[in-house]
């Protein structure tokens, strides 16, 4: 086991109305607030509502920057940004999903300091500070509401990157299943996905840690025993709750306790997908998980075969793997190409991606031939 060094500061508040003190507690770290948002749902189904005017009760003056989407880009965080900047912004509250509150985290380093945000995410620009954010979470899927992570997109450049520091992690996080109870059922899918892909990667990463990996297989198990039932009930608040747990809990540094790292190479391969197809980012890793685990069958056997036999109690390696995809498949999450609707012809174009921006995982390297028969076990 590695020595360690345990540190998350976010503040989570869990439960049944838990932004009832929401207004309180920001106008405590500033009085204008830049309330961001996606592109509606949050209006529509009246949280947008709930959360400005608790603000505005408090005494806070809000401006509001929405239409973050899925897959988030850094052109509106610059936007948003330059707004925080021009209207003298104290605090950021990120009212959304995993993209809304990567952006926002993205937005208070930038703000804070007047930087690029993209120089910021390609380590170019070295912030110091960032303006306080809260978050208030409408989907369960990666993590980043008790994190220090953030992943954006460019356009301009053809990438898909994320960006860690200890500046990224909220002040506070309200967490109120209920919030969540209005997603629908794809999109619910796609975020359980994401949490066992999260916990996968810790799995597969630098360093033995029996504890962390204990972790792993119990937020995998949970999460697959209760999906079958909320796929079928939507709106039940407890099914709700614990998929919300499971993913915050995927990605707030439990499992990785005792190791070095992650390994991160699969979130690589998935990226690129997102960014060339607009895959939601759940279905990316319903593809890419299971190429990556096949590709690496025999050299990480043993890897396979404990975690097998604690999640679906065989200790065969190709029966796990198929015991993940037949999971992928009930919850309607592509497991290859061809079920996301991308042809087989496209796999040369795919690998020319992967390479050129030189995807890999931190523990398990990916080389040029690697990376062409991982794309090649995705075509299904």
């Amino acid at each position: 086991m590695e020595n360690f060094v345990y540190y998350n500061p976010t503040q989570l508040i869990f439960g049944k109305n838990a932004t009832d003190k929401l207004g309180e507690l920001t106008s405590q770290l500033g009085k204008t607030v830049l309330l961001v948002t996606g592109k509606g749902s949050v209006k529509k189904y009246g949280y947008f509502d709930l959360v400005s005017n608790q603000l505005k009760s408090a005494g806070c003056r809000v401006i509001e920057y929405d239409g973050i989407k899925a897959n988030p880009l850094v052109d509106d965080v610059e936007k948003a940004s330059q707004i925080a900047i021009e209207e003298n912004v104290d605090v950021i509250v990120a009212l959304g999903g995993g993209s809304v509150i990567d952006s926002a985290k993205i937005i208070a380093v930038s703000a804070a300091s007047e930087l690029d945000p993209w120089k910021i995410m390609t380590w170019k620009a070295k912030p110091k500070k960032a303006l306080p954010l809260v978050a208030v979470l409408t989907l369960a899927a990666t993590g980043t509401e008790m994190n220090d992570a953030a992943v954006l997109q460019n356009h301009k450049t053809g990438q898909k990157i994320g960006y860690v520091s200890p500046l990224l992690y909220p002040k506070i996080s309200f967490l109120d299943p209920s919030f969540t109870v209005t997603v629908p059922k794809n999109q619910t899918a796609y975020g359980i996905v994401d949490l066992i892909a999260h916990s996968l990667e810790a799995y597969f990463g630098d360093g033995e840690s029996p504890l962390a990996d204990r972790f792993v297989f119990s937020i995998i198990s949970d999460a697959m025993e209760n999906t079958p039932e909320l796929m079928q009930n939507l709106s039940d608040y407890e099914l709700r709750a614990k998929i919300m747990l499971d993913a915050t809990c995927a990605l707030n540094g439990i499992t990785t306790l005792g190791k070095k790292v992650g390994d991160w190479g699969v979130h690589g391969l998935g990226h690129e997908l997102s960014l060339l197809y607009d895959l939601p980012h759940g279905a990316s890793l319903s593809i890419a998980y299971p190429a990556w685990l096949k590709f690496h069958s025999e050299k990480l056997a043993d890897k396979i075969s404990k975690l097998g036999e604690n999640v679906f109690k065989t200790k065969d390696v190709n029966e796990t793997i198929a015991q993940f995809e037949k999971f992928f498949e009930s919850i309607e999450s592509p497991i290859n190409l061809k079920q996301a609707g991308i042809s087989a012809l496209e796999e040369e174009i795919i690998y020319k991606q992967m390479l050129k921006n030189q995807v890999s995982g931190i523990k398990h390297k990916l080389n040029a031939e690697d990376l062409k028969n991982i794309v090649h076990c995705m075509i299904g």
